[in-house]
């Protein structure tokens, strides 16, 4: 399929996990793709991966002169932007009692601040048929037990697309909402460990968890004109971990 051909899109998060996936995908698609991120040898390892048409730019979405130097890069080669996956995001456990104002500090200011501000320096480079996708979690519609500033985070982060969409009237930008459950991701799996996985498996209909590169099948036809009567939606990539 070429649904992606010859668009330009930003992927937050981008170097591994979800967000590689979706680069891969976007790619494989026919987009042009600058992923961001905060490790510069990750960011390295996924552009040697993924080939000519992917670039990295290293930097944090908690801080706004790196969001800048991302949009100047793209502006610089390509002109414009058409899709944003704003799908960087940071917060573990902690129960409450133990919760402290740190924590809540990482959380917000990546999946909260980071997001606004990823979308907001965005918008200059983008018209009519530009696509935005956030990701939020089943945690934010569920909940989950020890996130409380995670899970308080990602139902904001839905929010935040409803609000857009009426913001975005008239300018034919959407914005929706990817929301993921447990994926394995490397990282996610060197957390858990192998029982870790299987208690998370289990909790879905499916009795698994999801392989990433399903998550970025979800985010290209987000990205995509499949998708364009589409804006304000959340869709649910979870196995029906949050639907039953």
């Amino acid at each position: 399929m070429n649904r992606l051909n010859g668009k330009t899109a930003v992927i937050t998060g981008g170097a591994t996990g979800i967000g590689r996936a979706a680069a891969k995908r976007f790619i494989e698609e026919g987009a042009f793709v600058f992923i961001f991120g905060r490790r510069q040898q990750a960011l390295d390892a996924a552009v040697a991966d993924l080939g000519p048409n992917a670039r990295a730019v290293k930097g944090s979405v908690s801080d706004e002169a790196d969001l800048d130097r991302l949009y100047a890069a793209v502006k610089a080669e390509r002109g414009s932007l058409d899709i944003v996956f704003a799908n960087a995001g940071a917060g573990g456990p902690l129960p409450l009692g133990q919760i402290t104002a740190e924590h809540i500090d990482e959380a917000f200011d990546t999946n909260v601040k980071g997001t606004i501000f990823t979308v907001q320096k965005a918008l200059p480079l983008m018209g009519p048929g530009g696509s935005i996708i956030v990701t939020g979690s089943s945690a934010g519609t569920t909940g989950a037990p020890g996130f409380t500033a995670y899970s308080a985070s990602k139902a904001a982060v839905r929010n935040l697309a409803r609000t857009w969409a009426e913001d975005l009237k008239g300018t034919g930008i959407r914005v929706n909402v990817l929301s993921p459950g447990a994926t394995a991701t490397d990282l996610a799996k060197e957390a858990l460990g192998e029982e870790g996985q299987k208690v998370f498996a289990s909790m879905t209909p499916l009795q698994r968890m999801a392989d990433p590169a399903e998550i970025g099948a979800v985010a290209a036809f987000l990205a995509s004109s499949d998708s364009s009567f589409m804006t304000a939606s959340e869709v649910a990539v979870d196995g029906g971990l949050a639907q039953l």
